[in-house]
């Protein structure tokens, strides 16, 4: 009984030494010997007992790395409080184990030299501008490296820049000046604006009412000018009945006749003035000479 506890113990043994099973996005480096052997890839993997071993084991997923806080200086020799944060993937698991003793305190290290190395080459106010270019070049300068330790790096990205207090009021001031400048600026243009809407509102309603003037005088000659045409065509349409009917038999003499009633109308709104003195002529026949010379402008009119 006692020999089958053992050999069941050394099987339960046997067996867990050469059956490995190897989570998805994991890789084991296995050392046969003290020496490598391989990887193991996710799912089951079997090995020799007593002989392979495994010597390391790595995450394959994405793992984010917190780079500390440390002080740079600027290219105009101001001083910042930097921290980030790294992300970056294990894409070699052999080299990972054998190329460096600690790949996360190498890439950690990097970082912030290299971080200090951009910075540098840089003035304060550029270093907020233009982040996206420091994480580019400090993720260029780690990747590089990082090669030879199984590592791919990600990004990089900046949490955060301190500048000294000194430095961070007087930011202040300027962005505050900067700020009433562009009010200043704003209210100017305004107050230009509103000139200029004010003086083309002014051109546009004297050009109004100067259009309306010309057209009411236009609209005024257009009618006096229609007046005195309607007067002339009536004028020319009664002269014209006239001369027909005066053509008519019988015309003449009532031409004579209605020359006659105007000359004793006349003579009678004469005599009828009292300031007027009236001299009548002694012979009438003078009257119907008169009559007879009107009648003979008439004929000769005709």
């Amino acid at each position: 009984m006692e020999i089958a506890i053992v050999l069941f113990v050394i099987a339960v043994i046997f067996v867990s030494r050469s059956i490995k099973v190897v989570p998805q996005q994991h890789a084991w480096v296995i050392e046969r010997l003290g020496k490598y052997h391989g990887t193991l890839t996710p799912g089951l993997n079997i090995l020799v007992p007593f002989i392979d071993k495994v010597a390391y084991k790595h995450v394959l997923k994405e793992i984010p790395l917190d780079i500390a806080s440390q002080v740079c200086i600027t290219r105009d020799n101001t001083q910042l409080q930097v921290d980030g944060i790294l992300y970056f993937q294990v894409t070699d698991a052999m080299r990972a184990s054998y190329g460096s003793s600690n790949y996360i305190i190498a890439i950690s290290q990097l970082a912030q030299t290299s971080l200090r190395s951009v910075i540098g080459k840089l003035e304060l106010d550029k270093t907020f501008e233009e982040r996206d270019i420091i994480n580019a070049q400090v993720v260029a300068a780690i990747d590089e490296a990082a090669l030879n330790w199984g590592v791919k790096v990600l990004r990089y990205e900046i949490k955060d820049l301190t500048p000294p207090k000194e430095i961070l009021h007087a930011m202040q001031a300027q962005i505050t000046a900067e700020r009433e400048k562009r009010a200043l600026i704003a209210a100017s243009e305004g107050r230009r604006q509103e000139q200029i809407n004010i003086a083309t509102g002014e051109r546009e309603a004297f050009i109004a009412r100067s259009e309306g003037e010309k057209q009411a005088v236009i609209n005024k000659a257009q009618g006096e000018a229609a007046s005195i045409t309607a007067v002339a065509d009536a004028t020319a349409n009664a002269i014209e009945r006239i001369a027909a009917a005066i053509r008519q038999p019988g015309g003449e003499q009532a031409v004579q006749l209605k020359v006659a009633e105007k000359a004793v109308e006349a003579y009678g709104k004469v005599a009828a003035d009292a300031t007027t003195t009236l001299i009548i002529p002694g012979n009438m026949s003078e009257v119907s000479t008169l009559i007879a010379t009107a009648m003979k402008m008439v004929q000769n009119n005709k």
